[in-house]
């Protein structure tokens, strides 16, 4: 996308760079990382789940796999709270959007006030995803019996464990909002798979952040 070239979709309507190829690709890794992490999690967390050690080749395979890959999705995590995290203070008009949640949840967007490149759930969502993530990664390790588990007295590990089943809990929680709300908000998919969004959905859902964009462009 140029300054002096209007970009359209397939049906010709003008769209607007929300995620950059390079962020996309940092997202989708830290969403497959995640996925494999849940399964291969919960088939270690309870028998009655074992059947999903599948996914990666075994029980064995996926107890010798998953920390390391929780090491994969963490890394790529932190590259993604790097490039967004400035984005992401709560300040007044995000106060005020929660106290609507009312015309949130109603999809009454013109009497919410105005957004800009988050809103206050999605800010919400990335502190809530940071603490669990620090908390998966400390309690990981303390578990991680072919590294560092032999270091920690016993108590210490259940204690670990515990926190880890807890913090996986929230992580799943807060994933399976953050997808239902990227279906429920139509466009919001498209903008992590594309990488654009029409002006229309930006006007609708981000307008301080579009305008700023606009700006951008003139410049």
């Amino acid at each position: 996308m140029t300054n002096d070239k209007i970009v359209t979709d397939k049906d010709g309507n003008p769209v607007i760079e929300r995620y950059k190829p390079n962020e996309r690709t940092n997202h989708w890794i830290t969403a497959i990382s995640f996925v494999l992490l849940a399964v291969s999690g919960l088939a270690l967390f309870h028998p009655a789940m074992s059947w999903m050690a599948v996914f990666l080749g075994g029980g064995q395979w996926t107890r010798i796999l998953h920390p390391f890959i929780g090491i994969v999705m963490f890394v790529s995590f932190l590259v993604l709270v790097l490039r967004f995290w400035h984005h992401n203070f709560l300040d007044a008009t995000d106060r005020q959007w929660l106290k609507q949640m009312d015309d949130v949840l109603a999809n009454r967007e013109e009497k919410l006030p105005r957004i800009g490149k988050y809103n206050a759930g999605q800010k919400l969502l990335f502190w809530v995803l940071i603490v669990s993530m620090v908390g998966l990664l400390l309690t990981g390790i303390v578990m991680w019996r072919a590294w560092f588990s032999h270091l920690f007295a016993v108590d210490v590990i259940r204690v670990a464990s515990l926190l880890h089943a807890f913090f996986a809990f929230v992580i799943i929680i807060s994933i399976i909002v953050h997808v239902y709300a990227g279906i429920w908000i139509k466009g919001s998919m498209g903008a992590m798979i594309r990488g654009t969004v029409t002006y229309g959905w930006a006007r609708k859902h981000h307008p301080r952040w579009f305008e700023d964009e606009m700006r951008k462009r003139k410049h």
